[in-house]
């Protein structure tokens, strides 16, 4: 027997400040797959998380709902933990990143790393609201952008031209929370001293802790040189103190992940056979696995393992990234219905079918998965009721009706029964390795070899002809058993499935390797239809409720003040001015991104009697930028070319939305053809 292993699994902490959506749950299905995977084979593993409680948003957000911060994270907290409970993520401890375990480790760490040398001190020139009494991290900076003078911009880019710059290059700046001036004012901050750990990270990134793709991305900004971090922010701030320096508190991104660890400090408390120091220490023989999204890997391969080596603990085994989720193809929307909160889907719809679904999609690697909601329905529906509960709803009642319910020891099909025994370390080196949709592929194939074997074998028919009835009974007690071993293979995706399945049989709750056995003489329950189709109005219900009124936010703006007021209308033109705009129907030829950049998309335009070049920001909207190829468009002609960091954008397409995913293309009517004036 193989020995059991020590693992320690964490998801990415959810930030307290909003509601769960589908997005998000990608994660913590993904990640409670994989521990429930390690807990059927027998290892110990162990699920941790907590909620990423601390920050200048959650402050600003309680403030704004009167209430304490410690109310709005306990309120959140509350909502977080039903959502994951209900849709069956098993964690063994759900934490608070607001909590003296943590307080304690991220004091200890930041000591240790200060008296090691890693941390620095320097002053720093920011904005600061002399109306809210604040220093403005550069989201909360609006003003107009230094390069193309578009207003409302943020305080490090330029949605419209995609120009990034420091807050301090911002024309007219504004505190997007008071609408004060800000001043510029000096603070010491406290840094981390990232580049003494630049070549530990060198050889560490490329151990096999990390897939080749983010190992590539990482190895960019290794290669382009390491900078300190700045590890503190100023009062008011909801957060922890930093050790004797009044008014100086942690980033929010210091204690975070620490999180982690004071989450399973938690557990252990409560756990008396769990050790803290057997899983942290530098020489721990247990294993550590961080799953997170794309877009925080810096943090979790870079700060964090540095964090730890100079602190003296352990790093993580490996950190398992995943892309993002796009609903129908696209970037989740509200207007479109799209943008579902986890909630909100299971007002409508069975758990299981997303975890199902998610699984038959999640590979290896970092690619975005796209929920499908036709595909979801259609697979969801041929797979798991037409596939897999089939085979025990067409076989159970000839075992109640013909022989009281025991399934007789004959095995009417041993190949095929020895066939799913041997697809069993196939099946379990996916999941091991996280490659989910092959699992659930080869789960399938077998689940379609099942049906096929009982369709050739017709137990209907041969019942009814005389002196038959053995051998239905030999059909059916192998059909069974083949359910059960197609169970043992889906328990990890689907255990409320899998609990009512193992009602049915009448059996203790299976393990990985029961599949190497077989029910024999044995007595079932009574069947119940363990699950249902999707029926389509339920997914045109569920889109419905998500879809929120943009009446109101599309007539409206943030003002300087924070509060949503009229939009006022831009200055009046003369009729003549705007003839003079040459308007044309161009195609589509090409689109891509346009690499370092975070908004931008290039597009090649077909104008009929010439080629343009075009830097349009709509990528937000638009994350399959090919599926734009082909397409007509309007584009302004005569707009003068402007060269960019990128390249000369020859001209401006029209677009039009409240931005974000919210932003729609404008194209013609059909018939149009590419130079044709638009009059």
């Amino acid at each position: 027997m193989s020995e059991v292993r020590q693992i320690l699994v964490t998801s990415a902490l959810p930030y307290a400040n909003g509601s769960i959506h589908l997005g998000h749950m990608l994660e913590y299905i993904q990640t409670d797959m994989w521990v429930r995977f390690q807990k059927l084979r027998g290892n110990q593993c162990i699920y941790v998380c907590a909620d990423d409680a601390h920050g200048s948003a959650i402050m600003l957000r309680a403030e704004k709902e009167g209430i304490t911060p410690e109310q709005l994270i306990a309120n959140v907290q509350a909502e977080h933990s039903a959502d994951f409970a209900d849709f069956l993520v098993d964690f063994d401890n759900f934490h608070s990143t607001h909590s003296e375990e943590n307080r304690e480790l991220s004091e200890l760490i930041y000591g240790k790393l200060r008296d090691a040398g890693h941390i620095a001190t320097r002053s720093v020139t920011q904005y600061y609201d002399p109306e809210k009494g604040m220093f403005l991290a550069d989201r909360f900076i609006k003003g107009t952008c230094p390069k193309c003078a578009a207003e409302d911009q943020y305080g490090d880019n330029c949605e419209k031209c995609g120009a990034t710059y420091e807050p301090t290059d911002l024309k007219d700046p504004r505190s997007a929370i008071s609408g004060a001036t800000p001043v510029l004012r000096d603070s010491k901050h406290f840094f981390f001293k990232l580049p003494d750990f630049e070549a530990m990270l060198k050889e560490w990134t490329r151990s096999g802790t990390l897939q080749d793709s983010v190992a590539n991305k990482i190895a960019e900004w290794l290669d382009g040189g390491l900078h300190e971090w700045d590890i503190s922010r100023d009062a008011p701030y909801f957060g922890f103190e930093i050790p004797d320096e009044p008014g100086k508190y942690f980033y929010v991104w210091l204690d975070a992940p620490i999180g982690y660890m004071a989450s399973f400090k938690n557990l252990c408390s409560r756990r008396p056979e769990l050790d803290f120091d057997a899983f942290w220490n530098k020489d721990s023989s247990a294993e550590l696995y961080h799953f997170i999204g794309k877009d925080i890997i810096n943090f979790h391969t870079l700060f964090w393992p540095a964090m730890l080596e100079g602190a003296g603990y352990r790093k993580p085994t490996a950190v398992n990234v995943h892309g993002y989720l796009t609903v129908n193809g696209q970037k989740m929307s509200k207007s479109r219905g799209t943008f579902i909160k986890a909630r909100t889907y299971l007002d409508h719809l069975n758990p299981e079918y997303l975890r199902y679904y998610y699984a038959a999609k999640l590979g290896r690697g970092v690619d975005d998965l796209d929920l499908n909601l036709e595909d979801f329905v259609q697979k969801v529906n041929s797979d798991l009721v037409g596939k897999v509960v089939n085979i025990a709803s067409r076989c159970a009642g000839f075992i109640h009706k013909g022989n009281a319910g025991v399934m007789v020891a004959d095995n009417a099909a041993p190949e095929l029964t020895e066939a799913f025994r041997a697809a069993a370390p196939s099946i379990a080196e996916a999941y091991e390795s996280r490659d989910f949709a092959r699992a659930m592929r080869e789960i399938m194939a077998l689940a379609d070899r099942a049906n096929a074997w009982i369709a050739d074998k017709a137990p209907w028919a041969l019942n009814k002809q005389e002196g038959k009835q053995a051998e239905v009974q030999a059909i059916c007690a192998t059909g069974i058993n083949l359910f059960r071993q197609l169970v043992i293979f889906l328990k990890p995706v689907l255990p409320n499935l899998a609990a009512d399945a193992e009602r049915f049989l009448n059996v203790e709750p299976l393990r990985w390797n029961d599949h190497q056995t077989l029910l024999s003489n044995h007595q079932l329950n009574a069947f119940t239809p363990l699950l249902t189709r999707i029926e389509p109005a339920k997914i045109e219900a569920m889109v419905e409720a998500s879809k929120e009124d943009l009446a109101a936010s599309e007539s409206t703006a943030p003002a300087g003040n924070g509060e949503l007021t009229k939009e006022p209308l831009a200055a009046e033109i003369t009729f003549d001015q705007f003839a003079a705009v040459d308007l044309r129907i161009a195609l589509i030829e090409k689109c891509e991104f346009v690499e370092g950049a975070d908004k931008l998309l290039r597009l090649t335009l077909d104008i009929g009697d010439a080629k343009r070049n075009v830097f349009s920001g709509i990528k937000s909207a638009y994350p399959d930028p090919s599926k734009l190829e082909g397409r007509l468009t309007l584009y302004v002609a005569n707009l003068a070319a402007r060269k960019m960091k990128f390249g000369v954008s020859e001209g401006m397409v029209l677009a039009a939305g409240p931005g974000g995913e919210e932003i729609y293309l404008l194209s013609p009517d059909s018939g149009a053809k590419p130079g044709q004036r638009v009059k």
